[in-house]
């Protein structure tokens, strides 16, 4: 199957405006899910939040997905966990570098989906 997808990507035309999907797969499955992007764009309004400050900005998420995704985003390097040797402990988290791109790139699609209600 990988073969194949690389195989149809080396064979993508510019002329015909096609994309090559392979490179997106692994971030679409983090970024995809529930909260993900919800979560991106509240961090990158404040710079730097506390968990407690996310979950009172996204209302409903719980704890436990409000943890997951943190650490998915942070694996694949979207945000930062920021540990401060306080009692008691402190973190923040803000968005890399890749984080404020991928916020960046998210905007007009966000943009778009409000002007449409949804």
């Amino acid at each position: 199957m990988e073969d194949e997808s690389r195989i149809h990507c080396l064979g993508t035309s510019k002329e015909r405006n096609e994309v090559c999907l392979c490179p997106t797969e692994g971030i679409i499955n983090v970024i995809s899910k529930k909260w993900a992007l919800q979560i991106i764009a509240t961090i990158g309004n404040h710079k730097k939040l506390r968990f407690g400050e996310i979950m009172k900005n996204l209302g409903a998420i719980s704890p436990k997905t409000l943890t997951d995704r943190l650490k998915e985003l942070e694996e694949v390097g979207l945000i930062n966990r920021e540990v401060f040797p306080e009692i008691p402990p402190r973190v923040e988290y803000s968005l890399t570098q890749n984080g404020v791109e991928l916020r960046d790139a998210m905007r007009p699609l966000m943009e778009w989906a409000s002007e449409r209600g949804g």
